[in-house]
């Protein structure tokens, strides 16, 4: 936890000439069920989302992924859209359904679209950076049991040792899974992501599923190459309490932390889950705990606590929370869907969220580029630097309700308040690096416009603008932007507007 002067929450300007360390990579990142389409071609089978994005209510608009950015047809043209960016390197995840359909046998077909993909990108002066689970588990396996089945965590590590046997001569850097708090508590606790289950045990069982399936794999991957960056991305968070002096707040800031950062930092650090939040959950649901002991066998956490050289570290905002309700709390930031949903906090009866008059982007998520900085900090002193562990900003972005124009006949899109965004954290990063943190690399999310789960296509969060109907690509301002950071390895001022 940690707390962050007024002054210091400011959106940040960049410094005249902050150049970029040698070896920085400056990168962006998507998802396959979030740009692919092709849903049902080449032998992909159904995914967790495809199904769940059937359910009435559970996406806005009944929004599916069948088509999304149609990168699986166009991924020639976006590669070269990378770069003309300049990319250093990009993020992408498999998709699990094209390459093992309904968690089986291999499909020859889905693995050749990702040895194209890297092809591709290499012949561009591109790094992939393969991120082998973001969310979609084929249907089949959530049908006997999903991540609550243990079973999921070997078949998940069959599956990456098989993209491995394809692409391993090719890729350096591996994660194994994006934001596990998501596909855990968000999605078998809160019922608002894909299986859309309603459980604390659950939550529990797919958390420690997916951290198990997770160090198998790379215990698994470091045997076979010892050559090869390994790491896990996940989603972090500042919990800050709205009156640090309250001890109401402390507790209310103390459990966000715990579920949210410490439940995955503690396991894959320090081999063992966060104590305090284990004795709240046995307080609360006693028989999900006892659910959840059980399911944790001899050996696990140090399987799960496999060296690592890399953590991909995902910022958006950080969580103002206190133990009384705020007068005028903010609006959340859930997508306003037909169908009802939970809450994802098992231990969050009275903890509330506060406004700070922070700015806000269209998923009413504060802007705090400090927050990046402090967390980059945190995490480097008490968890990555003792191991050794190098950190990457793997996911850092903003949706705003964008508008494309057409200028002197010439698509333009002008989402000033992305670029200061990315300018802002940017800066943010290299403050980090200037206070003895081992960052190594920032990825902007999202290269495109894209899939954003329950909001289906509600929001933008790309530096590059797609036209659903056409799928015509716009560069954005903020693309722009990123273009000439990239170029000149250094934060730098805009040149004067003519």
């Amino acid at each position: 936890m940690s707390t962050i002067s007024q002054e210091q929450s400011a959106v940040m300007t960049p410094p005249a000439s902050r150049p970029f360390p040698q070896g920085f990579l400056l990168g962006a990142a998507t998802a396959a069920y979030q740009i692919e389409g092709a849903a049902f071609e080449g032998g992909r089978t159904a995914s967790i989302w495809d199904a769940f994005a059937r359910v009435p209510g559970a996406v806005i608009n009944g929004d599916t992924g069948d088509v999304a950015c149609d990168h699986y047809h166009r991924y020639r043209d976006d590669v070269a859209l990378m770069k003309d960016l300049g990319l250093d390197t990009y993020r992408f995840s498999t998709s699990w359904s094209r390459v093992r359909p309904d968690g089986g046998a291999l499909n020859p077909t889905g693995v050749d679209f990702y040895e194209r993909l890297v092809d591709e990108l290499l012949d561009a002066g591109i790094i992939p950076w393969l991120t082998l689970y973001h969310w979609d588990l084929p249907q089949a396996l959530e049908e006997r049991g999903g991540w609550t089945a243990r079973e999921t965590a070997d078949r998940f590590t069959e599956y990456a040792l098989d993209l491995h046997d394809a692409l391993g001569d090719r890729v350096h850097h591996w994660t194994t899974l994006n934001e596990p708090w998501c596909s855990s508590f968000l999605s078998y606790t809160a019922g608002i992501h894909a299986p859309g289950r309603f459980s604390t045990g659950d939550g529990l069982l797919a958390a420690h599923h997916l951290l198990l399936g997770h160090g198998q794999t790379v215990r698994e991957l470091r045997a076979r190459d010892a050559s090869l960056s390994l790491g896990i991305t996940l989603n972090l968070t500042g919990a800050e309490a709205a009156d640090p002096s309250d001890p109401s707040d402390r507790d209310a800031a103390r459990r966000i932390d715990g579920q949210f950062n410490r439940w995955f930092l503690d396991p894959i650090f320090r081999a063992a889950y966060p104590g305090d939040i284990v004795d709240d959950l046995e307080r609360v649901d006693p028989d999900a705990v006892a659910r959840w002991r059980e399911a944790v066998q001899p050996g696990d956490v140090a399987t799960i606590a496999q060296p690592l050289d890399a953590l991909g570290v995902n910022y958006y905002h950080n969580e103002f929370v206190g133990g009384r309700p705020d007068p005028n709390p903010p609006t959340p930031g859930d997508a306003p869907t037909d169908r009802e949903t939970g809450s994802p906090w098992p231990v969050g009866h009275d903890i509330h969220w506060h406004e700070r008059g922070l700015p806000r982007t269209s998923m009413h998520w504060e802007v705090q580029p400090a927050g990046l900085t402090a967390l980059l900090e945190r995490v480097w002193t008490e968890y990555a630097q003792p191991v050794g562990t190098a950190l990457y900003v793997t996911e850092n972005g903003a949706a705003y309700d964008d508008e494309r124009v057409v200028e002197d006949g010439e698509p333009r899109v002008h989402d000033t308040e992305r670029t200061q965004f990315l300018l802002g954290h940017l800066g943010a990063v290299l403050d980090a690096r200037e206070a003895g943190v081992d960052v190594r690399g920032y990825f902007y999310w999202s290269l495109l416009d894209n899939y954003e789960w329950a909001w289906g296509y509600e929001k933008r969060f790309g530096i590059v603008r797609v036209d659903y109907d056409t799928q015509q690509r716009t560069l954005k301002d903020s693309a722009r932007e990123y273009r000439r950071v990239i170029a000149e390895r250094a934060m730098t001022p805009l040149p004067p507007q003519r």
